[in-house]
């Protein structure tokens, strides 16, 4: 592939592999095809990573000391929020059929051996990325009894008129909207807020209460999800 043909991107990737020369070149290789790349040597300081930093796609080599990409893979999964739908592309020289299996049940998007094309590399990642952002799309203009949320355009209206929102409102309302009736972390949903504690949400969400629900202390459409955070129940 040129380079210099590739669209711009501002895709965000990890890549998680012990061997430094390989783990370096991937980066150099993914930099130039105009991703976003941070590496890490190992699970803990991948782990670490994951918890502070939103990724668009993860690269796990499978044969590291300690934690293996296996492992590492399975605690992903086990993660709220968006943290834990990142995808991940595997990357290893195993290659027996048993070693993919192990590595797409324990929740893998793909799985590429060693030695590989970097065009292959590539062009999995991007089929990856793409199939994720189909699944990421809201799904049109949401009913919340009166109100209607359109997530696109970040506007919503209730009998009808505009109803004003807070560009931290909006992101909240666009955040919950891409998995309708599904959790998602309060803590999540903090990140990269004025208060990261998880404060600023709660205010948020009484606020959109406020001007979406019939009964704010009843709320029928933005749920409270006791331990976890918050659903929005579209009709």
């Amino acid at each position: 592939m040129n380079f210099a043909d590739a669209p711009p991107k501002s895709r965000h990737l990890l890549v998680v592999d012990d061997d430094d020369r390989i783990r370096e070149l991937l980066k150099e290789y993914l930099t130039r095809a105009g991703f976003r790349v941070t590496g890490a040597p190992g699970g803990d300081p991948a782990r670490r990573l994951l918890a502070t930093l939103d990724f668009d796609l993860a690269i796990f080599d499978v044969m590291m000391p300690g934690e293996d990409g296996f492992s590492l893979t399975r605690w992903l999964r086990q993660q709220r929020g968006k943290a834990g739908r990142t995808p991940v592309l595997m990357l290893t020289a195993l290659g027996e059929a048993g070693d993919r299996i192990e590595g797409l049940k324990t929740g893998a998007d793909d799985y590429l051996g060693k030695p590989f094309e970097p065009e292959e590399l590539l062009l999995r990642i991007e089929a990856i990325l793409r199939r994720a952002g189909d699944q990421a799309q809201p799904g049109g203009v949401l009913s919340l009894g009166r109100c209607r949320f359109n997530p696109d355009r970040g506007e919503l209206t209730c009998n009808g008129e505009p109803v004003r929102l807070t560009e931290a409102e909006v992101t909240l309302l666009q955040t919950l909207a891409l998995t309708p009736h599904e959790p998602v972390d309060r803590m999540e949903l903090a990140r990269g807020s004025v208060d990261p504690s998880g404060r600023a949400v709660d205010v948020q969400v009484t606020r959109l209460r406020r001007k979406i629900e019939d009964d704010a202390k009843a709320p029928r459409y933005l749920q409270t999800v006791r331990g976890i955070g918050y659903k929005l129940a579209p009709d």
